[in-house]
Parts: structure tokens; C-alpha cells; sequence
């Protein structure tokens, strides 16, 4: 996934479901990586930074 593909992304996963968007994507990293798909998981975790940068300092 492109850089700015994660970033459409992300800013779309946050105006949908706000901060718990940030633990859903944390989640999908955990499991993925619990099943070997790392580099699906590195996208997630991607993600995952991508919204807790948009939230900015002090939230979520």
C-alpha cells in the first residue's frame, strides 16, 4: 500500500469510528502477526501510526 493510500485510509477509518478506529487497527497487527502475515501486519501498524498522528498529542 502506498504512503498516501495508508493516510486516505486511515483519515477515513478515524471519521468513521473516531479512536477505537486506533485499537481496531492495533488489533488486525496483533493477529495478523499471530498468523505469520507480517507484511500485512507492517501495514496495519502503518495505519495505526498514521491515525495516532492525525489524533495528535494527549488523545486515544
Amino acid at each position: 500500500m502506498r504512503e498516501i493510500e495508508i493516510h486516505t485510509y486511515a483519515r477515513q477509518l478515524l471519521e468513521a469510528h473516531g479512536a477505537r478506529a486506533i485499537a481496531e487497527a492495533a488489533q488486525n497487527a496483533i493477529e495478523l502477526e499471530s498468523n505469520g502475515e507480517m507484511e500485512l501486519a507492517r501495514t496495519w501498524r502503518h495505519i495505526e501510526d498514521a491515525m495516532k498522528i492525525m489524533r495528535g498529542p494527549h488523545q486515544g
